[in-house]
């Protein structure tokens, strides 16, 4: 009887560590996003996102049809490379010069998706400064990772500010 219970603990000391690593995996692919976007390291940020990827940003409310209604974001993998080539263009006034950026991300909540998906929520706060004007962004973010080999890519990424109903005066860095 009691090797069955060793047998047991045995098994779930082990799940433990797993689940444990995979948090430590998931929560530094989160934190290291958010320094490539901090670092304007574009290239480096688009290589996390999966061919049939989608970035969305709503606007007014969180949870709008985005076919529908108007959303500051709402983007597929092209539009993406297009946002990526006109902020490394120097065309893109609105970050000349570009913002000076400080994330945190924080409260991260990871639970099981459709196959081998991997759901995680998390909240943020970014610092944004540029000529002189701080801007603070608030928000949660809802994330689809996809293993691919040691890491993950993001298949989906929702940003939902908590400001999303009130004019937000220059959002042209990445959130």
């Amino acid at each position: 009887m009691s090797s069955a219970c060793s047998l047991t603990e045995e098994q779930s000391n082990s799940e433990r560590k797993e689940m444990r690593a995979d948090r430590h995996r998931i929560e530094n692919f989160l934190y290291r996003e958010a320094r490539m976007m901090d670092e304007h390291a574009y290239d480096e940020w688009l290589g996390l996102w999966t061919e049939d990827a989608l970035y969305w940003i709503p606007c007014n409310e969180d949870d709008f049809d985005p076919e529908r209604h108007v959303s500051i974001v709402y983007e597929n993998r092209a539009r993406l490379e297009d946002r990526i080539a006109r902020l490394k263009s120097g065309a893109a006034y609105a970050q000349d010069p570009k913002s000076r950026l400080s994330r945190i991300v924080s409260n991260v909540e990871i639970a099981d998706g459709e196959g081998t998906e991997v759901n995680v929520r998390s909240t943020f706060n970014v610092t944004a400064l540029r000529r002189g004007r701080v801007d603070i962004f608030a928000g949660r973010a809802i994330h689809k990772l996809r293993p691919e080999g040691d890491d993950f890519k993001i298949a989906y990424k929702k940003v939902l500010l908590i400001n999303n109903d009130v004019v937000i005066n220059n959002l042209t860095f990445l959130i």
